[in-house]
């Protein structure tokens, strides 16, 4: 297996599990994180861990960014009033691996300005949550050009257990992860919406749960987020902000040409509302706190 000196960028929930992934596949992992703390402790199993973002682009042959959005990959590859970014000294032909949720327009263009600067690009947005990313078994959506795969296949298959090709250039990838939001977003809200329903009518919540995981109109998203509600913890995994902005991109996609999403509109608005009403920042499971006249399950108390 040949060995990859490769850059990792962004070690929250999502990136820390990558970054672990890469090192055990033996790759060379370069990482760094505007918490100093974290990239400090990731590299004390192995690792390099860096101050800069322009330190990290010069070291490296690939670079993975984990950060929440288009303005934070500008701000990690061109600097801002702060900091410099990593472009300007990464080496030609080497790799920048984009794995926000991003407007595939913006991600289209990104291809063109990294080329202009002789550096390659994927568009690899991601799913799967912290666990899979931990035990590389997450799914990426993809799309670069030959080039770009020739370098990057290694590493995306070290941290991925489905690696989708979904096109020869930038785009593909972003739109395919748009439209897995617009369900993921949609199916929350369902599940929020029937949990309410369901306490409204005094019906014990523990036991609907069980009823509708074993029933047609279950969903993992059902599944997953509601148990998080019976155990009253909203720990951000993925935040209710995370849709209003991801939702947010699904309704400007389907605007641009002129496409009704009219679940999804419902949605991210149930998500703005509680955003707006101070759960921006709680997990996105938090929606059902938009529903009024509920009692919502207490955390048990501890033993």
């Amino acid at each position: 297996m040949s060995t990859t000196t490769v850059g990792l960028i962004g070690l929250g929930a999502m990136g820390l599990g990558m970054a672990s992934s890469l090192r055990r596949a033996g790759h060379n992992v370069h990482v760094f994180d505007v918490r100093r703390e974290v990239a400090v402790a990731f590299a004390k199993d192995g690792g390099v861990a860096h101050d800069s973002l322009a330190s990290l682009g010069a070291a490296c042959d690939a670079i993975v960014s984990v950060v929440v959005n288009a303005a934070q990959t500008e701000s990690v590859l061109f600097g801002d009033s702060s900091t410099a970014g990593c472009a300007a000294n990464m080496k030609p032909s080497s790799v920048f691996i984009m794995c926000s949720t991003v407007d595939p327009n913006w991600s289209v263009a990104l291809e063109s300005r990294l080329e202009a600067l002789g550096l390659l690009y994927v568009d690899a947005p991601i799913s799967g949550g912290a666990a899979k990313a931990a035990s590389g078994e997450m799914t990426m959506m993809t799309a670069a050009k030959p080039a770009a795969y020739a370098l990057a296949e290694p590493l995306l298959n070290a941290m991925a257990a489905k690696v989708y090709k979904l096109g020869d250039c930038a785009g593909a990838g972003s739109k395919v992860k748009i439209i897995n939001q617009l369900l993921a977003g949609v199916h929350i809200a369902a599940a929020a919406e029937a949990m309410a329903l369901g306490l409204r009518e005094g019906v014990d919540a523990a036991a609907l749960y069980e009823v509708i995981t074993h029933s047609a109109g279950n969903s993992w998203m059902f599944e997953n987020r509601m148990a998080h509600v019976l155990a009253a913890d909203y720990t951000p995994l993925s935040a209710v902000d995370i849709f209003v902005k991801d939702l947010g991109l699904v309704l400007d996609m389907a605007r641009a040409s002129k496409f009704p999403l009219p679940l999804s509109s419902t949605a991210h608005q149930m998500f703005m509302q509680a955003s707006t009403a101070g759960f921006a920042k709680e997990d996105d499971s938090a929606v059902i706190k938009i529903f009024p006249g509920i009692e919502l399950p207490k955390a048990a108390p501890p033993h």
